[in-house]
């Protein structure tokens, strides 16, 4: 298949990228030009994705059988992609993210029917355009941009929402890093009174799912997580068995309204998301407890 990869240039991005020229998928990246390509011989196509003008010239004359869109993040940029793409893609699959179930509290996991995104209201006149902006409301972006989809596109749309992910020496976000560092030296963690557990999953089994992605024929969307949810003593546990150090965990405020700042794995809510449709549809994912002692390994590598 010819396959489009917009953004994704580095962690899970250049994996998925991988497994799909290994399955002999021709690949083409498009991006802004700042990230190399993670191969030479991929082609390369540069254009900010927020110019719709310029998007239109560098895709002149060309089509794909897939567009994976690794950086969707507001509506704004779903309504330019509908555009563009229309009769340029057979199928669109948007990586997606699960805090776009941020307002939810179940006491069970989540399953996709749980944010109906019919009953999203979509504001394109936000300030999408201001990274810090964009950044503060990073979930409501990404809901927002699958409702645009769903509402209506003139291709098959699948949107993955990936669960936290961890594991990987290149791991740029620094989340487990702050716990290894912390653990190491018996610094507070902080953390609110009530902190649930969430869903997770390794980077290489999520750059897997997003490759069987492209390859399935799915629409709609689907939540990508591997089975057994953890909490941030987990981490911690696992952290504290590799390296030593000592967990101190400091609570912040004692109800919703009254929490700070805490620690990146921390959550107030409990918005776990359910992967029976991943299931269903033939991909079986594996258990944390699988992979976690490898991705905590491999941040303490990282922290060295």
């Amino acid at each position: 298949m010819d396959v489009l990869v917009i953004g994704g240039s580095r962690y899970f991005g250049k994996r998925v990228i991988a497994l799909l020229r290994e399955s002999g998928h021709r690949i083409t990246v498009l991006n802004r030009g700042t990230s190399p390509v993670p191969d030479a011989g991929i082609e390369h196509l540069v254009a900010d994705r927020d110019d719709e003008a310029a998007l239109e010239s560098v895709l002149a004359g060309r089509s794909f059988d897939v567009v994976l869109d690794q950086v969707c993040y507001t509506p704004r940029q779903a309504e330019t992609a509908r555009r563009v793409f229309a009769g340029r893609a057979r199928r669109y699959v948007m990586t997606s993210t699960v805090e776009v179930y941020e307002h939810e509290d179940s006491p069970v996991p989540l399953p996709e029917t749980a944010l109906d995104l019919a009953s999203v209201a979509v504001d394109t006149g936000a300030p999408w355009d201001d990274p810090a902006f964009r950044d503060a409301h990073y979930g409501e972006g990404k809901r927002q941009a699958e409702a645009v989809f769903a509402a209506g596109s003139p291709f098959a749309w699948a949107s993955v929402r990936v669960a936290h992910v961890l594991g990987g020496d290149d791991d740029f976000t620094g989340r487990l890093d702050h716990y290894v560092r912390r653990v190491r030296a018996g610094e507070p963690i902080a953390v609110p009174a009530v902190n649930r557990p969430a869903t997770y999953v390794y980077v290489e089994e999520i750059a897997a799912f997003l490759a069987w992605a492209v390859e399935a024929d799915f629409t709609g969307p689907v939540n990508a997580h591997s089975h057994g949810p953890l909490r941030t003593a987990d981490l911690c546990a696992e952290i504290e068995r590799q390296v030593g150090g000592r967990t101190v965990f400091q609570q912040v405020g004692v109800g919703e309204s009254e929490v700070g700042e805490v620690s990146p794995f921390s959550f107030v809510r409990s918005y776990g998301m359910d992967n029976s449709r991943a299931t269903e549809l033939g991909y079986s994912f594996t258990h944390s407890s699988e992979w976690l002692a490898r991705a905590v390994s491999e941040a303490v590598g990282a922290a060295r």
